[in-house]
């Protein structure tokens, strides 16, 4: 998510009359409909690893991804968002993320403004199904019940800079008591023309209540500096993401291990390719 951006697309409906041969001059055509207040716009994208806050949620496999948006001339705005996951990355059970959210957005001059609110849901998931939880005895605080993770949003932006505060109003994906976790998002998307772009992220995740079993408290940092090209409406983008988040060792929080046995430091440094179409 967040990986999750609502992309406006205006749209225009214009015709021209046919001009007669006996006609002294050839008729005017028609100035173009003005758009409604009403956009929709979808998105596809595939990719090489679903990074989200800069860990790796599909084990470091290839992902499709897609939306659907809706807009209104007001600022109110409303979407979809969905992606494969991997069990083993934190959602046992699961192999869907779908993302559900709404909120309000202006723009005024090179200022703009973003309040709204994001779940995330992971259809088929339950926590109780951590072999950790199934341990004697076990190192974490276990409960059983669905993965997911409510979230309210703020963010201001000046031309290509922009700010983003995420708050956790549930438990973090799940962990008990995480209630209250905060993620601050600094991003830049820069227009170099010609279709090219350059886009860079820094990301913080202040994870709450919570101790792995190697004692860390999950907080991290991630960051990312990618390229884009536009080629004909469709966006080849290329992207290195790496994080500090502890996932060396298996009991570090970002540490994980698949049912065959083969682990994962799912916050270790990458290059991420993919391709979007908006449509």
């Amino acid at each position: 998510m967040m990986k999750k951006s609502l992309i406006a697309l205006a749209l225009a409906a214009g015709f021209a009359l046919p001009a007669f041969a006996e006609e002294a001059a050839p008729a005017a055509a028609p100035e173009a409909a003005p758009a409604g207040p009403h956009t929709f716009t979808g998105n596809i994208t595939i990719a090489s690893d679903y990074r989200f806050r800069g860990i790796s949620q599909t084990f470091g496999k290839p992902t499709i991804q897609g939306g659907v948006d809706y807009s209104h001339e007001s600022g109110f705005y409303l979407g979809n968002w969905n992606s494969n996951v991997n069990e083993a990355t934190g959602y046992p059970g699961g192999s869907i993320e779908m993302d559900f959210y709404g909120g309000w957005k202006k723009t005024w001059g090179d200022f703009g403004l973003d309040l709204g609110g994001l779940y995330y849901y992971y259809p088929g998931t339950n926590t109780g199904f951590y072999s950790p939880c199934n341990a004697k005895p076990s190192v974490f605080t276990c409960h059983t019940g669905r993965v997911d993770n409510g979230e309210l949003y703020v963010a201001g932006s000046w031309k290509f800079i922009s700010l983003k505060w995420s708050h956790a109003v549930t438990d973090y994906f799940g962990i008990p008591k995480t209630d209250g976790t905060n993620y601050f998002d600094l991003s830049a998307n820069y227009d170099l023309g010609d279709g090219w772009g350059i886009n860079g992220h820094v990301g913080y995740t202040d994870l709450r209540n919570f101790r792995s079993p190697n004692g860390d408290d999950g907080k991290y940092t991630d960051w990312k500096i990618g390229v884009t090209k536009d080629i004909s409406g469709w966006v080849v983008g290329a992207s290195y993401i790496d994080t500090d988040a502890k996932g060396k060792n298996l009991g570090d929080t970002y540490r994980y291990m698949n049912t065959n046995g083969k682990e994962l430091n799912a916050g270790k440094g990458t290059l991420v390719v993919s391709v979007t179409k908006t449509f």
